[in-house]
């Protein structure tokens, strides 16, 4: 990982597309989506009566980060003691049951935009960027978060980039690339992507990125975040003002 910074500034100046992971990065909501994984698939696993198993946060967070939320829902069982002809009901379940709890738990009480970040998109966009958000999350949930923050497309941002707009989840490269189709970015290397999950580093990585980012405000450590060689991991995403 290149710790470098006149290095990071430097490929900084050639961005021209940034691209931000929404919750535990942009967003701040405490790792509910994860922590509603979890009450989930534990519900799930306790309507099958396999009540030995219980799942924890901390394995939520290890295996389902970042990921469009059924996949990651069926990673996170693939970890446990079950067999596996018993994964596919259960996600099924489990994915029900999530979809059901996070549309009520996404509150004005629940979410809030990290401190700073209006400002850090409009010091962007001043010089010419380009400001996307990409979620795991389905369409109509990130639409409800853009409601409840009170941002639009637009206005805040300038492209939403949602799980249900490709084929292939994270850390498949594919909403990367539709971004960069949206705003006839042709070249890897003026794109930047950041993210609080070893996922979304993947992702930026499989995209060919100029820069791959790895926050703290969320899901992983940077012991974590670092398995997935970032260029540099930041406190918050706001420190990126540092390189304007």
């Amino acid at each position: 990982m290149s710790t470098d910074i006149n290095s990071i500034k430097e490929k900084f100046n050639h961005i021209k597309l940034c691209v931000f992971d929404m919750a535990g990065t942009t967003v701040n909501e405490d790792n509910l989506v994860y922590k509603t994984v979890r009450d989930a698939i534990n519900q799930a696993l306790s309507d099958e009566d396999k009540t030995a198993q219980e799942v924890g946060l901390d394995i939520c967070l290890a295996f389902g980060a970042g990921k469009e939320k059924r996949q990651a829902i069926t990673d996170i069982l693939n970890e446990l003691n079950i067999a596996k002809d018993d994964v596919e009901s259960l996600t099924d379940t489990a994915f029900t049951i999530f979809k059901t709890r996070l549309s009520k738990a996404y509150t004005a009480e629940t979410l809030a935009p990290f401190e700073g970040m209006l400002e850090l998109f409009d010091r962007l966009k001043a010089t010419g960027r380009k400001v996307v958000l990409n979620t795991g999350y389905d369409a109509i949930t990130a639409n409800n978060i853009l409601a409840i923050l009170g941002w639009s497309v637009g206005n805040e941002i300038d492209a939403l980039v949602t799980a249900d707009d490709v084929t292939n989840g994270r850390p498949a490269p594919d909403m990367i690339m539709l971004a960069m189709g949206k705003f006839g970015v042709k070249d890897t290397p003026q794109v930047l992507k950041a993210g609080d999950s070893g996922i979304d580093i993947e992702e930026g990585k499989n995209a060919n990125c100029g820069l791959c980012i790895g926050v703290l405000t969320g899901a992983q450590t940077r012991a974590q975040l670092e398995t997935s060689s970032p260029d540099i991991v930041l406190d918050k995403l706001t420190d990126l003002a540092q390189l304007l």
